[in-house]
């Protein structure tokens, strides 16, 4: 290893071990050892730190055993003439560093409340947004799961110019990366400098600006400890297992541009425990062999305009990034862009005017593939600021095309609209909404791009259900509102379709183990009234998923013999759940939730909990951030439960499954709902409604208590006994 490097490194670390000391004994001296410390809205206390050692530094006193720690891993300053192996201690200075690192920006959110931002989007000129909480964490971890996001570069310090800056960010984005943005360089940083090159930051655009400081590299640490721990299942104090994890499926690495300072060395010795390299724009002392890394440790000297291939090269990180033929940049890393009233050229829907999407099939001779149609004005043809309606009709043909199918390709439109920049899409079906940037009009994009679009991407993602796609694209009012009333037909007789359907009408379930990449063991199995707990898939998205792809996550399961009709129970299911468990479970109930339920993992939409002294049950979805009657957060619940466990008393479930007929109804269904957030009530309210009349209660809504009436079992029990609640007259919840 660099002798350079080793001695850089290590001296970087005892500057930065020396400053948390000093923060320590400042804020020891200031609040006292019992006052309370952590990163908001986490209940992952100091990732690594918690991570690597199994210590919850929860209040100001528990830091000490870490700085001690700190201490025993530092090594000594490279001697000048004596030589010695460096890697290990340089690894451990990192280590250390990174332990030191958290320490200091802990203290930071207890000494500036306000320094750090809470959410997803920079504000009022405030741009740092400091430690992902939970709901993040778990939002964008299904990106790391699905491969949407396959890495993330940590970038620290500033480019030469905005331009350059801006360059390096789009080629990143282009990748589907996160960019992690610390530190300055010539009192420049890079995340001010996107802002000056007029890019939007954020989480929604996966350019993340962490902190001002080199410390903050911890929060790019701590979430790829947090992802091992929170969707792999790994627990506290497994250091080993959550560095292999990292290296083998976390792709991330370190980018530094400009002067390598030693703090900077010493944050790179801390990512090369994690498997991550760093590749440098400056002329630093390279570490060429393999070792810790998958390739090279460090590689330096690079041109900025191949600092990113350059890197995903070293990471040994496979990209799969589409070529659509738009005027613009295009990738998945686009689909949080805003386009604000100031910057607005074109807009579609919305309530302004009238728009539609629909997918359908038609036969092989009526079918051109590729074929791109305008009927009607182009963004040419008006002025900026203009309004149009838009009907977007997406004609499929071909031998395994089937009209179940459709739904499924239709929602996709959303998605692969919003990856091209400057376009943004929010809403499907007829509540759609579109809107297109003055600056993406600049660049040539049209109306008609939106067909090569869906041709191309249709076609790579799901190609083998049809042969042909061609796109029709209306912006004349009465052919759009003819298309809309033919639409909304269709999309009555889908609903009917699939809110029919009964898991006693179909022989076939099929699997879900897409996020066993994070979760080892969880299996999900979705039957058509049980949708997958991410919300994202049910049965027939599934059946689809397994049409495009046969060796893919979705498996058909024959569901075989049931063995137990209440509770949701069948011989083949508890087959399949073995082997693709690898023998961990062999059985689960579809339909329970204190019985034996089935397995959750952390991209689950909302967590289910008993609350015996209501004799009923509570659900709380991932966004809502308070504290519950089970006396966990969501945050705390997932964590507990999110590694692919069977856990009675508990289990996840999406936000659709509640209003279908079989949500635990073994334990008594929706009749044993007492409390959910009331967000996610208003959210669900008219299927909620819904099936309250079917089940002759239909002021059973209202009998539901939410935060407003209270957070505590005891709150809720008065509630339920003054509404009449039906739960309080059903058998005992636990026996």
């Amino acid at each position: 290893m660099s002798k350079i490097i080793a001695s850089a490194a290590i001296r970087g670390a005892h500057k930065i071990v020396e400053r948390a000391e000093k923060e320590y004994e400042e804020a020891l001296e200031k609040w006292g050892p019992d006052q309370k410390v952590g990163f908001p809205n986490t209940a992952y206390y100091l990732p690594i730190i918690y991570g690597m050692l199994g210590i919850a530094v929860a209040k100001i006193g528990d830091m000490k055993q870490v700085l001690d720690h700190c201490r025993s891993l530092l090594p000594p300053p490279v001697r000048e003439k004596v030589h010695l192996p460096y890697l290990g201690p340089t690894l451990d200075a990192g280590m250390a560093t990174l332990f030191a690192d958290e320490i200091i920006e802990v203290i930071r959110y207890l000494k500036e409340p306000n320094f750090y931002l809470i959410g997803e989007d920079i504000s009022n000129g405030q741009i740092w947004l400091g430690a992902a909480d939970d709901i993040i964490l778990r939002k964008r971890g299904v990106e790391f799961v699905d491969g949407t996001a396959p890495g993330f570069a940590a970038v620290l310090g500033s480019a030469p110019d905005p331009e350059t800056a801006k360059n390096i960010a789009e080629e990143l984005q282009r990748k589907n990366l996160y960019v992690f943005m610390h530190a300055e360089h010539n009192g420049k940083r890079f995340a001010e400098q996107l802002i000056e090159a007029g890019v939007q930051i954020g989480w929604p655009t996966r350019l993340v600006p962490f902190g001002p400081d080199p410390t903050s590299v911890c929060f790019a640490g701590g979430f790829a400890v947090r992802a091992a721990m929170s969707f792999g299942g790994l627990q506290p104090g497994e250091f080993r297992k959550i560095l292999i994890y990292n290296k083998d499926r976390i792709f991330a690495f370190a980018l530094p541009l400009g002067l390598v300072t030693d703090e900077w060395y010493a944050q790179a010795a801390g990512a090369i425990n994690f498997g991550f390299p760093t590749i440098a724009d400056s002329p630093i002392p390279e570490i060429l062999p393999t070792g810790v890394c998958t390739y090279e440790h460090v590689v330096s000297n690079i041109p900025h305009d191949q600092l990113v291939s350059k890197a995903i090269e070293v990471r040994g990180l496979k990209v799969t990034v589409s070529e659509v033929p738009v005027p613009v940049s295009y990738g998945p890393a686009f689909e949080g862009e805003r386009v604000r009233k100031d910057d607005l050229y074109l807009e579609c829907g919305g309530g302004k005017t009238v728009a539609v999407e629909w997918a359908t099939t038609k036969n092989m001779d009526e079918v051109e593939d590729g074929k791109v149609e305008l009927f009607g004005p182009d963004i040419s043809d008006i002025e900026s600021g203009s309004r149009l309606p838009l009907a977007i009709l997406v004609e499929f043909a071909g031998r395994k095309m089937q009209d179940d199918f459709e739904p499924i390709l239709e929602r996709q439109i959303h998605h692969f609209i919003n990856y091209a920049q400057g376009m943004m899409h929010i809403g499907q079906r007829d509540i759609a909404w579109i809107r297109v940037a003055k600056q993406a009009v600049e660049k040539g994009l049209t109306l008609k791009h939106i067909g090569s679009i869906l041709h191309a991407k249709f076609h790579e993602d799901f190609g083998a259900i049809f042969d042909k796609v061609q796109v029709k694209l209306h912006t004349e009012e009465k052919k759009v509102k003819e298309i809309l009333a033919q639409a909304t037909q269709v999309y009555a007789t889908r609903d009917a379709r699939i809110e029919g359907m009964t898991d006693e009408a179909v022989d076939i379930y099929y699997s879900c183990t897409l996020c066993q990449s994070f979760a080892p063991n969880h299996v999900c199995i979705v039957s058509p009234e049980r949708t997958g707990l991410c919300g994202a898939y049910n049965w027939m998205d599934c059946k689809a998923s397994y049409e495009i792809n046969p060796t893919g996550p979705n498996q058909p399961v024959e569901k075989g013999e049931c063995l137990d009709p209440k509770f949701g129970q069948w011989k083949g299911c508890n087959e399949f759940l073995y082997k693709a468990s690898r023998g961990a479970l062999d059985h689960y109930n579809f339909y329970s939730i204190v019985h034996d339920p089935m397995t959750t993992c952390g991209c689950c939409e909302c967590i289910a909990a008993i609350l015996p002294l209501c004799n009923g049950v509570m659900t709380v979805d991932r966004d809502y951030t308070g504290m519950t009657p089970c006396g966990m957060k969501f945050t705390t619940l997932a964590g507990t439960m999110g590694g692919g466990n069977s856990s009675p008393g508990f289990v996840g479930h999406g936000k659709y499954n509640i209003t279908q007929k079989k949500w635990i109804s073994g334990d008594g269904g929706i009749k044993r709902l007492v409390w959910m957030p009331k967000r996610l009530k208003e959210e669900i309210a008219p299927r909620l409604k819904k099936i309250a009349e079917e089940i002759g209660i239909p002021n059973l809504p209202n009998m539901i208590a939410d935060e407003t009436v209270g957070i505590s079992e005891e709150e809720i029990l008065a509630f339920l006994e003054e509404k009449g609640h039906p739960a309080l007259s059903l058998d005992p919840l636990l026996e």
